[in-house]
Formats: structure tokens, sequence, C-alpha cells
């Protein structure tokens, strides 16, 4: 670790970070009808903590990194494997461990393991041998065992994620479309079959998403109400801690999934334009990193961190506008919730260390 690359982090990719934290905790304090208790106050704790790890890591040798990739992602591995031993139960799954008293939700972390995982896999390989066919047996190992693990827990949500994100990585290390659009066929023809396998409660919730109205004080209400919200905003929104559905309890967990729908409902279309701003800004620094990179494993680290992100974003937003079922995915930075922060705070760490180490040209020595 050399303190003297503090100086040349990426400050506009922190200054979009810290941006985004405090849009984060400006919606939190709203949706305590403005109070910072319970939710801003620690949102903002978590964040200034996370902050330094993003830092600790952004000055880490990028070759110690390389190392322990692979044991990174089996030590995340098996903590996606404890949580059917010793999970904790809640909303509907099993989805968290308890560490020293400390709530972890493993299926997040495994996202970052999985980028990792992948970088240093096809960094490892010369670019024309990764047609092969042998060659995608390792990867697909990556992303579908904790595919299954995470949607036997149930949640169909993060499991969709872990598999869009594994199959964007593969995409970009250069892996050709034809076999993606063989997948995507036998996905599609898998439907019918999985459908039986999936929980009473998710068969409801897509089928309402289909027909919201069909079950409007069910499944159906949250997409409801987050439609009514998004929509009696309008162009520049009610104003700041003006949210009638928020402040009457129509719209559920306001703090978490449907954190896009308040600001949406306090500031409107411009409101919603302007976090998306953002969201885009930082995806565009991750692709100028990777660009950048002169090694293959910062580069794919660099477009896994701005593919997880983008998944992040549109899975929540499409989520709360009706453009797919509620499925409960956090917004990166502005949702309440620890274990995402921690695993999207960790992925900035990486993507700062790359952005310093994008001129090492031999990392794997």
């Amino acid at each position: 670790m050399r303190i003297n690359n503090i100086f040349h982090l990426n400050f506009l990719l922190i200054f979009l970070v810290i941006l985004l934290s405090l849009v984060g905790v400006s919606a939190l304090y709203s949706a305590a009808d403005g109070s910072f208790y319970p939710w801003a106050i620690r949102h903002f704790i978590r964040f200034c903590i996370l902050f330094i790890v993003m830092i600790l890591i952004s000055l880490i040798n990028i070759k110690i990194i390389f190392r322990y990739a692979y044991l990174f992602f089996f030590a995340c591995l098996i903590l996606l494997f404890s949580v059917e031993i010793i999970g904790t139960f809640g909303k509907g799954a099993e989805r968290w461990i308890q560490i020293f008293g400390i709530s972890i939700q493993p299926s997040e972390i495994i996202k970052v393991a999985i980028i990792l995982a992948l970088a240093k896999y096809y960094h490892n390989i010369k670019f024309d041998n990764i047609a092969y066919l042998r060659h995608l047996l390792f990867p697909i190992f990556i992303i579908l065992l904790p595919f299954f693990l995470v949607a036997i827990q149930p949640d169909l949500g993060t499991s969709l994620c872990i598999f869009l994100l594994g199959f964007l990585i593969m995409f970009t290390a250069g892996v050709r479309i034809w076999k993606f659009v063989l997948g995507i066929i036998v996905s599609l023809a898998s439907i019918p079959f999985l459908w039986n396998y999936f929980k009473p409660y998710q068969q409801k919730r897509l089928l309402s998403f289909l027909n919201p109205e069909s079950d409007p004080l069910g499944q159906g209400y949250q997409l409801i109400q987050s439609k009514i919200a998004l929509g009696s905003g309008g162009l520049t929104g009610k104003g700041f801690l003006e949210g009638t559905q928020s402040y009457l309890e129509y719209l559920p967990e306001k703090q978490t999934d449907f954190i896009f729908t308040l600001i949406g409902e306090e500031f409107g279309f411009l409101g919603t334009l302007f976090v998306l701003l953002l969201f885009s800004l930082l995806i565009l620094v991750c692709f100028y990193i990777s660009i950048k990179s002169h090694h293959v494993f910062g580069r794919i680290i660099s477009l896994g961190v701005a593919s997880n992100l983008f998944l992040y974003a549109l899975l929540n937003m499409s989520m709360v506008t009706g453009l797919m079922p509620v499925v409960g995915i956090p917004l990166p930075l502005i949702s309440y919730g620890g274990t995402a922060m921690l695993s999207i705070m960790i992925s900035f760490g990486l993507l700062l260390n790359v952005d310093i180490h994008y001129s090492m040209k031999k990392i794997n020595d």
C-alpha cells in the first residue's frame, strides 16, 4: 500500500459517489417525515465508514488483488453456502447471516467476487482462445453456482442480477454473441418448466406485474401506488418533504426499493433526470477507466463495475415504474441498506485502484 497514491485518485469518481450518497441521505430524511432517524443518520454513518474502506482498497497494490481474486470468490461462496445453514429469515426468504452481530447479505457481496474472478480468468487467456468451448466452462461455473444458491433462498431479483452481470462480463471479454443468443433461447424455453419451482408469492408478483389492477390491495398495491406517486410529481415535483403518497404511508418500502419513487414525487421528472444523470456519469467514468487500462484485469473490473451499477439502476427504476415485476432491487448509494452499500463501495474501491495502476502492463508476476 502506497500512501502517496492518494494524490492520483480519480476525484471526479469520488465526487459523484459523495453526491449520490448525499441524495440518499436527503431522500431518507424525507422518508422519515423530516427526521434523520432511523434511516438517514445510519445511511450517512455507513457511508463515512465505507468511504474509508473504499480509499484503503484503492491504495492496495493491484498485484495483491489479482493474486487473491479466486480466494475472495471462494470465501464469498462459503458465506453464500452458510446462508442455508445459519441464515436468518426475513422478507419471505433466508438471505442474511450474522457476523459479530452484524447482518450481512452474501448475495450482494458475491457480485464483486464474480467480477474479480472473471477478470482474473480472462486476464490469463489469450483473446484468440476465448472462443473455444472449454474456456466457457469455468466462467459458467462462476456464474451459475451463485445464481442457483441465491435463487433457492429465494431471491429472484438478486439471482437475476448475478446472471445478467456474469454474462455481460463474458460478452465484454470477447465471447461470441451467437452463444448468448443460444443461451437466451434456452432460458426462455425453460420458463414453463421453472414456473412450478417459483414460490407462490413470486408467481403472484409476476402475474400482478402483467395486470396490477387484478389485485389492487395485494400484490399489485406497491406498483399502483408507485405509479400514482411518480405521476403526481409532474415536471418539478411537489417539493421537498411535501410528498403525500409517502407521508400518508401509501407507499411501502419507501426507504429501500421505492426510494426512486419518493424522489420522483417530491422533485418530479427533473429530479429523477438528475439522479439518472449522476448514474450515467458514473458509468461513463467506469468506461473511461476501462479504455485507459493497459491490462485485461483492470479493463474487465471496470466494465464489470459499470455493468453491476447499470443493472442496479436499470432494474430498480424499471421495477418502480412498472416496466418489470417488483423483485426487490435497491438503488445504489440512495436506498437504505448496509450490504448493498458495502458491495458497491468495494466495487468503487477496486475501480479507483485500477485507475491508479492503469499503466501497469504485468500484474501476474
